[in-house]
């Protein structure tokens, strides 16, 4: 019941956001009757559609998968151009009564530029990945893992618009690079296994030296999370739940780590997110990384003693300005931090969620090196 009111209110607010802009578009764009009654269909489907981008295990192998997912991030220009217009408009009032041509060329600026961008975040979410290169300087790093090369993927969610050929693009470029191991920090389906089996199957080829770790995130709970641990593994994922496995190099160790999505106790009881069980038996001596999907369990890991977690879960902020709040709401939005002694790196995401678009935060394959931090030691 709960959840119909908040869907029903997002409606709500949507039907009013989407008013808004016919409202201060329509009389500009002096479109006729005809161009009226189009560009108001439009926005009353947009204002519909929207609130299904939220029921990916409905739209999962559906043609309505991309025109809701377009309308979303279309809209965001739209709305975020049309309250520019408006500031604008209300600094020319102060100045003199705009006149009708300059009501005419500003509405319809707004929708030459709401194309643009909406155009260029889809081809910034779409395309491989640029590889972001990142070197980490660790206390009392072993000589034996001096360049050791992680490349981390994170936020595939592989679901409504992300599909196996476009996975496998992603997967051709992460073997190129051949890593050492390949770390994957949640998020990585959008739907149940029924649904994605095949379409997460390129994962199997991902090739690396010591192969590929993976953790779940938040959104793997929100279908069949336990599922999911038991297909990934099937693929030859090393599926880290509250645990950790040894990488040995030359009489050298590295513990990798890994633990469930913070709210993954509020779904299944017995994946609580516990990065002390996770660090509990790591061999003395041993450098620590831990794959955490959320940046804000860096607390709890840096207190367990971990060298260096890697995170995902915020994209950047993937659209600009809903960065702003993503940066509220995450200890880290994105880049190299530290919490304590301990370094923590989050990923921008490899993928997207939603609309099939990025601005101002564009996708990255994180290409991570360990190198010795000078004169430093692990106490």
């Amino acid at each position: 019941m709960r959840h119909h009111r908040s869907f029903l209110r997002l409606r709500l607010i949507l039907l009013v956001l989407h008013g808004y802009v016919g409202w201060r578009l329509l009389p500009g764009l002096s479109a006729g009757t005809w161009g009226n009654v189009i560009v108001a269909g439009y926005l009353l489907c947009s204002a519909l559609a929207i609130p299904l981008v939220i029921r990916v295990t409905w739209l999962n192998g559906r043609w309505l998968a991309w025109p809701v997912a377009l309308m979303t991030g279309v809209f965001s220009f739209l709305l975020q151009l049309t309250l520019a217009r408006d500031v604008l408009l209300a600094g020319w009032w102060l100045i003199a009564a705009p006149s009708s041509a300059a009501m005419s060329i500003t509405a319809w600026t707004v929708l030459a530029a709401t194309l643009l961008l909406s155009a260029y975040a889809v081809w910034q979410a779409r395309r491989v990945p640029r590889v972001v290169e990142v070197s980490v300087a660790v206390a009392g790093l072993p000589a034996a893992l001096e360049g050791f090369a992680i490349l981390q993927l994170s936020d595939l969610h592989v679901g409504p618009t992300i599909k196996r050929a476009h996975l496998r693009r992603i997967v051709e470029r992460c073997n190129a690079l051949a890593p050492d191991m390949v770390a994957i920090t949640g998020d990585l389906t959008d739907g149940r296994v029924s649904e994605l089996e095949e379409e997460v199957a390129p994962l199997a080829d991902l090739t690396s030296r010591y192969g590929t770790f993976c953790v779940t995130g938040n959104h793997e709970y929100y279908s069949e999370a336990e599922a999911w641990v038991a297909a990934l593994r099937r693929l030859g994922l090393r599926v880290l739940v509250n645990e950790f496995e040894c990488i040995e190099r030359d009489g050298s160790i590295l513990a990798v780590a890994g633990i469930t999505d913070l709210t993954a106790g509020y779904y299944v009881a017995a994946h609580r997110s516990d990065p002390l069980a996770a660090a509990r038996g790591i061999p003395e001596g041993a450098t620590r990384l831990l794959l955490a999907h959320q940046p804000n369990s860096a607390p709890e890991a840096a207190e367990a003693g971990f060298d260096l977690q890697l995170s995902g879960h915020t994209h950047g902020g993937q659209m600009w300005p809903w960065s702003l709040l993503a940066r509220r709401a995450n200890r880290f939005l994105a880049g190299l931090g530290r919490q304590g002694r301990m370094w923590v790196y989050t990923s921008r995401g490899t993928g997207y969620w939603g609309p099939p678009m990025r601005f101002g935060a564009p996708a990255e394959i994180t290409r991570i090196r360990l190198t010795r931090a000078p004169g430093a030691s692990r106490t």
